[in-house]
């Protein structure tokens, strides 16, 4: 398997809590943003379109109020007025940050959320400062993953792919739930299909209903699948990258993933995903399949 996500630094057991006592900031800039500033948002985020694609995607995908975002938006405004920061908080917690007041501001006011905070994923390093502000620096977290951004556009080196890739059918979901199961579990340590089996499935249902999940299947069984886990019009976010494990090996991932990307390309600018920064055997099969690493992002899981 290929998981474009993580594992655990540092293990729990050697995570030492320091508390320290931050004022509390000045809430007032925090708002709760709405629908009329839709446009606004986004203009801010498409500042930073490859870091900020999840949050642009839900909202093109769902609207900037809704239950299928798992959270709330909010902003933080400026003595102007102007957006500063903008975060989802709540089941997935991202966060565009552009000064640590914001940082500081939009963690304190996660304190309160009505849902249970899972993550927090941010560029760089703005996760764990965000983190030791929501924790009070006393908050152990469950895990923290180093993550390496890959990235590729055109010009693109193509390469031969025999395999049959193609959108999934919503008849294949158990097959292609248990393989993103296998990948989450790997990822965060937690089974989804334990915790909200039916919650679970129809998030997978949904996203290839979306036409969002790619696969391959020979005789009938799983052999490959991938993700479009966010879009926008210039860039495509994967993840749950998957190979059975009796085809692993073979360049089956970094062939179908340059098939899919060649695809994609012709409706984003840029195609991006995520690696756990030390599996390198996945680092060299995205690099083989025409990707390259640009970046760095955190995420903590709480």
């Amino acid at each position: 398997m290929l998981s474009t996500s993580l594992k655990m630094r540092p293990p729990v057991s050697e995570f030492r809590p320091v508390p320290f006592i931050v004022p509390v900031p000045d809430l007032t800039p925090v708002v709760k943003l709405g629908s009329s500033d839709t446009e606004e948002v986004m203009n801010f985020l498409n500042e930073r379109p490859v870091h900020t694609v999840a949050m642009a995607s839900l909202i093109t995908d769902n609207g900037i109020e809704s239950e299928l975002n798992r959270g709330i938006f909010y902003g933080y405004r400026d003595r102007t007025g102007s957006l500063e920061a903008v975060a989802l908080i709540g089941h997935s917690t991202l966060v565009e940050a552009r000064s640590d007041r914001s940082l500081r501001a939009l963690a304190f006011k996660s304190r309160s959320s009505a849902t249970p905070i899972n993550l927090i994923m941010s560029s760089d390093d703005d996760a764990d400062t965000f983190f030791a502000y929501y924790g009070n620096g006393a908050l152990p977290p469950r895990m923290v993953a180093d993550e390496l951004l890959f990235e590729t556009s055109f010009p693109f080196p193509v390469q031969e792919c025999k395999w049959d890739l193609r959108p999934a059918a919503p008849d294949e979901l158990d097959q292609i739930a248990c393989a993103h199961a296998e990948v989450a579990f790997i990822e965060s340590g937690i089974n989804p299909m334990s915790r909200d089996r039916q919650g679970f499935l129809r998030r997978v249902l949904r996203r290839i209903e979306q036409g969002r999940t790619f696969v391959v299947f020979e005789d009938g069984r799983l052999v490959f699948k991938a993700d479009i886990i966010a879009e926008t019009p210039e860039v495509i976010y994967l993840e749950g990258v998957y190979v059975a494990r009796e085809h692993r090996g073979k360049g089956i991932a970094s062939s179908c993933l340059a098939k899919m990307c060649l695809h994609l390309l012709e409706r984003a600018s840029t195609v991006c995903l995520l690696s756990n920064a030390s599996m390198p055997h996945a680092h060299r099969c995205f690099e083989k399949a025409g990707f390259q690493h640009t970046g760095s992002c955190r995420t903590v899981f709480i």
